[in-house]
């Protein structure tokens, strides 16, 4: 029995970028599960936010920006942005009556029939003229490979499954990762550990003054440059630098944001370097971020030779069908409002085209 359902827009995630598309859907005029449907793997509204670190505060986070037609108003500083957010995304999700199905596992989206595409999920099909993939990176935590990281007998873990600096009391930590996370990882670490090691593959770059709406720009201008060319993107953060705080004055000052470069090699009870010096360690934390979460596009072939899937906008250039949204220049969070916005009024214009070419009623006014 065929159970395909059929819809005009498939959104795949509910985080900042799909609940932004979410609602300019709807505002625009399309209606929820008749017109298009919000699919989300994780259990509750939140989007990645619900599974960050207890010890990373709202006041810790950087630039947050409200979802479209609702700020985020009042919130507590010192309360754990998880709980912050995730009660935001959850508010927000039943103020838009955006009923979000969740949990719904993308597997795979690939060809359908009829010009459409086909999106296979672990509850069923759904048949589609468009879709907008706004999974982000949380799935995807990039772990380097170095010689030797078999034989360490200590323990690994990445930032995407960080505890808090509690639990590396009395121990000897090496933080791995130039970024914000590792900087945030670093400082408070420092309080419980016995000792902790700092490495980068580069020097890190802090930024002095204020982050400008002109330099936000140039950043982000620099991120996209790298899409439109089919190269996977990099964070803005990468481009932007460290904004040079209080708190991080305070770690060079103490001698705990002292960088050393990349070791070469990974030991049974620690890390070493090509000119024989050698740290012990206890615990190896790699801060060494993420990757765009876009397997289940294999199939549509839609990578580039550099890697990455050429966008132009959040359109994708091999195939106008699908946007990607929170993808490279879109991945902050008042980017990721404004692509859902451009998301929608690109496939407007595409199904409106569609429709004429095919003499079909428009499904939405």
């Amino acid at each position: 029995m065929n159970n395909t359902r059929e819809v005009e827009v498939v959104v795949i995630g509910a985080g900042q970028a799909g609940l932004s598309s979410a609602y300019h859907l709807r505002r625009t005029g399309f209606e929820l599960e008749r017109d298009f449907v919000v699919l989300d793997h994780s259990p509750a509204p939140g989007g990645a936010w619900q599974f960050r670190w207890p010890s990373l505060t709202y006041g810790k986070v950087h630039g947050m920006h409200s979802l479209p037609g609702m700020e985020l108003e009042d919130a507590d500083p010192a309360r754990p942005s998880s709980e912050v957010i995730t009660e935001y995304f959850a508010t927000y999700e039943r103020t838009f009556d955006l009923r979000v199905r969740r949990p719904v596992e993308v597997r795979a989206v690939r060809e359908g029939s009829g010009g459409r595409l086909l999106v296979e999920t672990s509850v069923g099909d759904w048949s589609t003229r468009a879709l907008i993939n706004a999974t982000g990176t949380w799935d995807r935590p990039f772990w380097p490979r170095y010689p030797g990281q078999e034989t360490f007998r200590g323990r690994q873990l990445h930032t995407a499954r960080y505890p808090g600096p509690e639990a590396f009391a009395g121990q000897r930590v090496v933080v791995v990762g130039g970024g914000a996370s590792g900087t945030q990882h670093l400082l408070e670490i420092a309080q419980y550990a016995s000792a902790t090691t700092w490495v980068t593959r580069r020097p890190p770059v802090f930024r002095e003054g204020p982050f400008t709406e002109e330099f936000g720009r140039a950043a982000v201008a620099l991120v996209e440059e790298r899409v439109r060319q089919g190269l996977p993107p990099k964070s803005v953060v990468s481009v932007t630098g460290l904004p040079l705080n209080d708190a991080i004055r305070q770690g060079l000052a103490d001698g705990v944001l002292d960088r050393q470069p990349m070791f070469d090699r990974i030991t049974p009870d620690g890390v070493a370097w090509a000119d024989g010096r050698h740290v012990e360690a206890d615990v190896i934390l790699w801060a060494t971020g993420f990757r765009a979460a876009i397997d289940h596009l294999a199939p549509l072939r839609l990578r580039e030779p550099g890697g990455g899937i050429r966008v132009d906008g959040t359109r994708a250039v091999a195939d106008p069908r699908i946007h990607l949204v929170g993808y490279g220049p879109s991945a902050s969070t008042i980017g990721a409002n404004r692509a859902g916005r451009a998301a929608v009024r690109d496939i407007r214009r595409l199904l409106a085209e569609t429709n004429a070419h095919t003499r079909e009623e428009p499904a939405v006014a």
